[in-house]
């Protein structure tokens, strides 16, 4: 897909949240507005295809949780493994489109390699996520961010709590969660280890709080502009505070390239990359 329209839609998604806009935008583009229209249903997620764990599959149980947060009630989608045993506790967080079924199925495949995964429905404290990506993506600006803050610790420490806690918590996010895993890294000294995909830094003066071992995967700072012109300063200020990091830009890779729902963004390259270093920084870590 022409990278100008891939350009347009990331503005969509994380700026303006115009259909109409990025709509007419694309049409000029793309010479008129029915190419537009199917580029846009190109991009937008298709959560049909979402699932490379099946929910029955016989490795590992399933259930819907809910726990208290900052927020009050929140609401989660708990995979862990069916045997038994102590295991570490990985939050999964999800992109402004909601707790959806591609992140159900991240928790999926970290609950197959031996974790108590907990994907969270950030937007409990509104209710809760809806079916259509749109009017989740609408929510996000409503949201009490101090309180996704909270409701983010506050699911370390129900995966601390539970009777098959190894006493060690990671957390994985993405885009939007990837931003909270960084929020997470510099107010809970109880992470152990977390993997950020393409989420917004933290405030310069904040690094120093950071006490878990941080795998940073990004997106080629050429395509996705907007996060790749903060990362120099991030960098700097995980270097000065001597935190223990690892920072990887993928070449070629979009924002959100580990989304398999979003073929003209994802990058099979990129992303088996990134999830092999995910999985082995939890490894080392968490497990």
């Amino acid at each position: 897909m022409d990278q100008r329209i891939i350009d347009l839609y990331d503005d969509f998604v994380h700026v303006h949240f115009d259909r109409r806009l990025f709509l007419e935008r694309a049409s000029k583009m793309l010479g008129g507005m029915g190419a537009a229209t199917a580029a846009l249903t190109l991009l937008r997620s298709d959560y049909a295809n979402a699932a490379t764990i099946a929910e029955n599959d016989a490795r590992i149980t399933i259930e819907r949780v809910t726990y208290k947060g900052a927020s009050g009630d929140v609401k989660a989608y708990l995979a862990r493994p069916k045997a038994d045993g102590k295991r570490g506790g990985i939050v999964v967080v999800h992109q402004n489109r909601g707790l959806n079924p591609h992140i159900e199925d991240i928790a999926r495949r970290i609950a197959v390699d031996g974790y108590s995964a907990l994907a969270v429905d950030f937007l409990s404290q509104l209710g809760g996520s809806p079916k259509d990506e749109e009017a989740a993506m609408a929510m996000y600006p409503k949201l009490d961010n101090a309180k996704v803050t909270g409701d983010a610790n506050a699911a370390a420490d129900y995966l601390l709590a539970r009777s098959d806690s190894n006493g060690k918590v990671g957390a994985i996010g993405f885009c939007w969660g990837g931003g909270v895993m960084n929020q997470m890294a510099v107010t809970n000294p109880k992470m152990n280890a977390i993997s950020v995909y393409y989420g917004a830094p933290p405030a310069a003066d904040q690094v120093p709080k950071i006490k878990a071992k941080m795998l940073l995967n990004y997106g080629d700072t050429k395509l996705d502009t907007r996060l790749g012109a903060l990362l120099p300063d991030f960098e700097k200020a995980l270097k000065a505070a001597n935190i223990s990091y690892q920072l990887f830009v993928y070449e070629g890779a979009n924002h959100a390239f580990n989304d398999d729902t979003q073929q003209p963004r994802y990058n099979a390259a990129a992303a088996t990359a990134a999830w092999e270093r995910t999985m082995a920084l939890f490894k080392a870590n968490v497990a």
